[in-house]
């Protein structure tokens, strides 16, 4: 049998959002942080995005979905984005994302966490 254990943590601070991801996305989960994601945009214009990702396993088809429509709703709307993690198709993942966005997107190792909260911070 296998558990998959999940985990989502959204904190706000002015125009950053910092999302904590553990385990494997579905599409409902796309409720709990799309709409902070809709609401900080519309409170600040441009937001600033740190995901981190901690034993992530991916999405399932619907929660695919679900980013893809996010992504082409707030094209615009994201000045920098950063993804933390621990897995080497997670970097290819947000090389990809690059061409959802207009944001400037970089990948940072979990070692490098620090690190990316601090590039996130300068466009604060």
């Amino acid at each position: 049998m296998t558990i998959i254990f999940k985990e989502i943590e959204i904190v706000e601070e002015g125009k950053l959002i910092h999302l904590t991801i553990a385990g494997k996305l579905e599409k409902e989960d796309y409720d709990i942080f799309a709409p902070k994601i809709d609401q900080q945009i519309k409170q600040y214009g441009k937001i600033n995005l740190l995901v981190e990702l901690i034993d992530f396993h991916g999405w399932t088809a619907g929660a695919a979905w679900e980013d893809t429509k996010l992504g082409v709703r707030h094209f615009n709307d994201i000045e920098r984005l950063a993804i933390v993690g621990d897995k080497t198709w997670e970097k290819g993942m947000a090389y990809f994302s690059k061409a959802f966005t207009l944001a400037k997107v970089r990948y940072f190792d979990i070692s490098e966490r620090d690190e990316a909260e601090a590039w996130i911070r300068e466009a604060q």
